[in-house]
């Protein structure tokens, strides 16, 4: 599985309309709305290099209300905690 972590500049008057829409885009697993410089961060999980392209070029950047996209391309995961943890719940009474 391929990660990455996509950071959206968008219309301010429009930002939880863009976060809905790009939370409903095939590959998107994440949509965040941040304080700071950028508006939306978007975790994008596909399994291919080229499905980056499709879900970035082809769809966040063309929805309506994006400005602008940069995008980051994660090489190693260091930490599993959080994903660990999900499937772990219950598994504890189970036995």
């Amino acid at each position: 599985m391929i990660t990455a972590i996509v950071l959206v500049d968008c219309a301010t008057d429009s930002i939880p309309e863009v976060a809905e829409a790009l939370a409903n885009i095939p590959g998107v697993s994440e949509v965040y709305s941040v304080a700071g410089n950028i508006d939306l961060i978007v975790i994008v999980r596909v399994r291919d290099f080229d499905d980056i392209a499709d879900v970035v070029a082809g769809s966040i950047s063309k929805t309506p209300g994006v400005l602008n996209t940069e995008s980051h391309i994660g090489l190693r995961a260091f930490s599993r905690h959080d994903l660990e943890e999900a499937f772990a719940i219950g598994y504890a009474d189970a036995e």
